[in-house]
């Protein structure tokens, strides 16, 4: 297990998926971004359901092209039936052996990074998931494709919480643009692969997962906020700070995430997160000062010219599709989060970030 996990997340999530993974006995998957901060869970989940669970292995092949992937995702664990190959997306990929399964979990999601490398972006979840799609009708496959939250953009008030029929306020020429409408490309993609060829497709919209693994040069809330505590520095509250989110830890998006891959149906999308509460950027300091021993101070300041502007007000999933069709219930609170991420996080930020 490597250090930029926790071994008792891991645990946890194989025990609460239980006997649901023997569906994935003597089966291959093909995973992108696989050094990524999701790639990397699957890839320790699933070596831990090899040593536990399974008689049969299940086989796992993580691509990666490294260019995001930063300190935590460049140690490249020895698994045993888990082979990594470093490979960019929107090149073809060759697979001569059975494949069961791939997921395409590759993309630049960081705002930070996708403000630099717009046409990455682009490339990634438009020419990426055509490849990934190819490859799946090709051996007969289930496509799982992670898409966003952000194609709904910054929805309607009568519209939060946002369910998969939501279709969402997006500007295509905003600082937003390349990562928003790219995924919704990339949505668009699976629909026509869906309806042409028949292909088994499932599209996955996460909502602000966090834990243990996010890195700080990620430059997201819950990492900056907890490279800037280790700092002794103030937090940093961009905009109004009255603008919502809800946060679902990494264990309860990972268990959402595979029951989308064991039970999706085909064709259908799934937010996957956790309702609740919804919470301004104000009160989410003011829970991490509860669960924090620190003596945090804060400001807030206008947006830095680095992040792109335009942000959403409010961001809320409705999961009840996921409830009734993946019996997807998620169970750790904020506030128990934050105690495991900001815990790891003590241990692991170096806090010398500006």
């Amino acid at each position: 297990m490597t250090e930029f996990l926790l071994k008792a997340d891991i645990d946890e999530i194989v025990s609460r998926l239980g006997h649901e993974v023997q569906a994935f006995a003597g089966k291959t998957i093909l995973l992108t971004g696989g050094r990524g901060f999701l790639g990397r869970y699957f890839m320790e989940v699933f070596n831990a359901i090899n040593q536990e669970v399974l008689e049969t292995p299940v086989t796992l092949v993580a691509l990666d092209n490294m260019v995001t992937a930063g300190e935590h995702g460049a140690e490249i664990p020895n698994l045993k039936n888990i082979e990594f190959v470093r490979h960019d997306v929107i090149e073809p990929f060759k697979w001569e052996r059975s494949l069961d399964y791939v997921i395409h979990a590759a993309g630049i999601a960081s705002p930070f990074y996708y403000r630099a490398y717009p046409l990455e972006t682009l490339d990634v979840a438009i020419t990426g998931t055509r490849r990934m799609l190819e490859l799946a009708d090709a051996h007969n496959a289930r496509m799982i494709f992670f898409s966003s939250s952000e194609i709904y953009g910054d929805p309607d008030h009568k519209h939060v919480p946002m369910a998969e029929s939501y279709r969402g306020n997006v500007s295509c020429q905003g600082p937003r643009a390349c990562y928003d409408e790219s995924k919704r490309v990339g949505e668009t993609l699976c629909y026509i692969f869906h309806q042409g060829n028949g292909t088994h497709t499932n599209i996955i919209r996460p909502f602000n997962v966090f834990g243990p693994g996010m890195q700080e040069t990620d430059y997201r809330v819950l990492p900056n906020f907890a490279s800037r505590i280790k700092g002794g520095k103030p937090l940093q509250v961009y905009g109004s700070g009255s603008q919502t989110r809800t946060f679902c830890y990494i264990t309860d998006a990972i268990i959402g995430f595979i029951l989308v891959v064991l039970r999706g149906v085909s064709g259908e999308a799934y937010n996957i997160g956790n309702p609740e509460p919804e919470i301004s950027m104000l009160d989410l300091v003011r829970e991490i000062m509860e669960v924090s021993s620190k003596d945090i101070k804060f400001n807030v300041i206008e947006y830095p010219d680095s992040y792109p502007a335009d942000e959403p007000n409010r961001r809320a999933p409705d999961i009840r599709k996921a409830r009734l069709q993946l019996d997807y219930h998620p169970q750790i609170s904020l506030n128990e989060g934050l105690k495991r991420f900001f815990s790891w996080s003590d241990g692991i930020y170096t806090g010398n970030q500006s």
